[in-house]
């Protein structure tokens, strides 16, 4: 759509401008399906005997997040050299890898708990990426000292591994939600910056839409999972 300048003049779009609404919208989607995968992928295996054994196994788990971590940091740092397909199926298969390791979370917690946490999730996060996304404040300035804190959280977890205090497992799952939703709105808002200075191109776009799902799906699982720690009820 064309537009008018002050003077009257016709400005028509630049080549390769790119529809800011349409990545936003790419974004948004894949991050849903990524989610739906998990949660799929995380009924199926808490329903299957055999799968739940195999997700119970300490080793296998240990793996399984370890190959996590892996997905995550290859679609991240190696976008560039990935094409749209590859970056697609890692994307899929680190959320059915996921959606595996987070079934005990399933066993673990009532129907209702996991219900609660998800749509309190759902809620604050929608909140959150609406802020992030029309605000006209710069959170770019928060983004180290939002790392810094994720940091400061595993320390602090990995410590409560070992001391097995309850008031520092609350005070742990109200810090993880304030984190996680500030970095909600900080990425929404980084990935719009992003979005709006990229050249238009079907490959390109289609990778930076599982990049920016990959952001916004962590901040999703991790913000529910303090969520659910903090109000789920264990069976």
């Amino acid at each position: 759509m064309n537009t008018m300048n002050r003077n009257g003049s016709v400005l028509y779009p630049m080549e390769g401008a790119v529809d800011l609404q349409s990545i936003m919208r790419q974004v948004y989607t894949w991050m849903v399906l990524g989610l739906l995968i998990t949660t799929g992928v995380a009924y199926f295996t808490a329903t299957n005997a055999i799968l739940v054994n195999l997700a119970a196994n300490p080793i296998i788990l240990i793996v399984a997040i370890i190959a996590e971590f892996g997905l995550v940091l290859g679609i991240s740092r190696g976008l560039n050299r990935l094409s749209s397909g590859v970056a697609t199926m890692l994307f899929m298969l680190y959320a059915a890898l996921n959606g595996f390791t987070l079934s005990i979370v399933l066993l673990a917690f009532t129907g209702a708990s996991l219900f609660l946490a998800f749509a309190t999730t759902a809620a604050l996060f929608g909140v959150m990426s609406v802020i992030g996304y029309t605000t006209k404040l710069d959170l770019s300035k928060m983004g180290s000292y939002l790392m810094m804190a994720v940091i400061g959280l595993v320390i602090a977890m990995v410590i409560n591994m070992f001391v097995g205090s309850g008031p520092l497992d609350t005070i742990i799952s109200l810090v993880g939600v304030l984190i996680f939703t500030a970095l909600t709105a900080y990425d929404t808002q980084r990935i719009g910056r992003m979005a709006a200075q990229m050249n238009v191109n079907g490959d390109d776009t289609l990778k930076f839409g599982i990049f920016g799902a990959l952001k916004l799906y962590l901040d999703f699982i991790n913000m529910f999972l303090f969520i659910l720690r903090l109000t789920g009820r264990r069976r």
